[in-house]
């Protein structure tokens, strides 16, 4: 594994400028959020998200991917059922195990999701200059590979 450092070494300040800076883009992903999704709760968005990024996922991983106890990740799936997000199927390895897929309608919520994400970071990026659209890329594409070098890693969500 690779460790990313300055010229001199890690740099707490550039931590810090980061953490500062976060705030704006996690609102305006909250706000495309509450746009496309305004029904259902972050959980239930995350355990879709899961779903969708280990289609066929058991109860007891998805569980473990969203850190919660196996009853509450139970019901939250129960109540995604009842929408009509995510349907139940025998597993494929083991058929006393239950399968969780998406639904149509899941990935046409995620789809928008992503798309309403999307044109709310356009009309941010619209307002920078070239060079920091140029340079917050490379940045962001460098620390998107750095965080899923991390150990337990769960960069990737969305």
């Amino acid at each position: 594994m690779a460790e990313h450092h300055g010229p001199d070494g890690p740099d707490p300040m550039r931590a810090a400028a980061v953490d500062d800076a976060a705030p704006a883009l996690l609102a305006m992903w909250d706000a495309a959020r509450q746009r496309a999704t305004p029904l259902l709760s972050g959980p239930q968005l995350s355990a879709l998200l899961v779903v969708e990024r280990e289609e066929g996922i058991n109860l007891r991983g998805l569980a473990t991917q969203l850190r919660m106890i196996l009853s509450s990740a139970s019901r939250l799936c129960d109540r995604l059922v009842a929408s009509g997000m995510v349907e139940r199927a025998p597993g494929r390895a083991d058929r006393r195990e239950i399968a969780l897929f998406l639904t149509p309608s899941s990935r046409q919520l995620l789809e928008h999701l992503r798309t309403t994400r999307r044109e709310l970071l356009t009309d941010v990026l619209e307002r920078m200059t070239p060079t920091g659209r140029a340079a917050l890329l490379r940045g962001l594409t460098e620390f998107a590979a750095a965080a899923d070098e991390a150990p337990g890693s769960a960069a990737r969500s969305a």
